[in-house]
């Protein structure tokens, strides 16, 4: 039997609301309302007679029907933003936007911008410099770095780098000791926190740090919060405390001595925590996004003998 195309934002709204299972996930990608969301599934439903989403209480769920549609219309979508995205493909090319966050962007990527112009002249970067997950359908973002567990379907998510994560501190911090021998240790000093990290569940903050660690008479919850990456460096710098931070974020500060580890061996290896470099699909075959890709890969290289100091 030939079924005939329902209205494109009907499917849209489906197919956004299928991927987040939530109206109201749904209704901040598409910048609408969750009501909106709500009224083009129930009209799509009604047009095709067919019911697409279980309701509950406070949650939904596909039905069968739905579960079996979701791949081909989000393939669907893609191949037409693929489209579009062609018609100017011509002007588009001169420029890759990667969207990165603040911290990783200032400490990890611009440095290394010198070394991207000089292997593809071809273009240049944009840096939309953002801890906010990337809309690649509406925001003109080409390829994002971000941190967490992963993976992030439908979107192409590649493994970066792995989060080397440790404690650090100024050595002046310590007086005449050298080193701390035990997470127990660290009751007598301020903890110093990445706000964002401890916000988000995908994140290896203190209290994640300090149970696998062993410690049992340190309390987790207590010092001061920093939202961003780099002024928790510079607070560390200052002796204001112990920062809990990434190799990527310190290994300036550690290799000139300014900062140290407290602790000798690592007692903390979190292999789950990566930054990834996510991509759409449609960008699998995108020659910036290939060339970036690469280049960024061959970078993490170059640093890899670092990252056993």
């Amino acid at each position: 039997m030939s079924v005939g195309l329902p209205p494109l934002n009907a499917l849209r709204a489906f197919e956004v609301a299928a991927r987040h299972l939530s109206f109201r996930k749904a209704a901040e990608e598409l910048h609408v309302t969750p009501a909106a969301i709500s009224q083009q599934v129930r009209s799509l439903e009604k047009l095709l007679g067919i019911e697409l989403f279980h309701r509950r209480v406070r949650a939904i769920e596909l039905t069968a029907a739905g579960q079996a549609s979701l791949t081909h219309l989000s393939d669907g979508f893609d191949r037409l933003l693929a489209g579009v995205e062609a018609m100017h493909l011509v002007q588009r090319f001169d420029f890759l936007t990667v969207s990165v966050s603040p911290s990783l962007g200032a400490r990890w990527l611009v440095p290394r911008l010198d070394r991207l112009r000089e292997a593809h002249p071809e273009f240049d970067i944009r840096i939309d410099a953002s801890d906010g997950l990337a809309n690649f359908a509406s925001d003109g973002v080409d390829a994002a770095i971000r941190y967490g567990r992963g993976p992030y379907p439908p979107h192409v998510t590649e493994c970066l780098m792995k989060i080397d994560v440790f404690p650090v501190c100024s050595p002046a911090l310590l007086g005449n000791a050298t080193s701390l021998t035990c997470a127990d240790e660290l009751s007598a000093f301020t903890l110093l926190h990445s706000s964002w990290a401890d916000e988000s569940s995908a994140a290896p903050g203190w209290r994640m740090w300090l149970r696998a660690a062993g410690a049992t008479d340190v309390d987790s919850e207590r010092g001061p919060r920093i939202g961003n990456d780099s002024m928790l460096v510079e607070a560390a710098l200052a002796g204001q405390g112990v920062a809990l931070v990434d190799h990527s974020v310190v290994a300036g500060e550690l290799a000139s001595g300014r900062l140290i580890r407290p602790f000798p061996k690592a007692v903390f290896e979190e292999t789950v925590f990566c930054y990834f470099l996510v991509y759409p699909q449609r960008h699998r075959s995108t020659p910036k996004v290939i060339a970036f890709r690469d280049w960024l890969f061959a970078e993490v290289l170059r640093d890899e003998p670092l990252s056993g100091q």
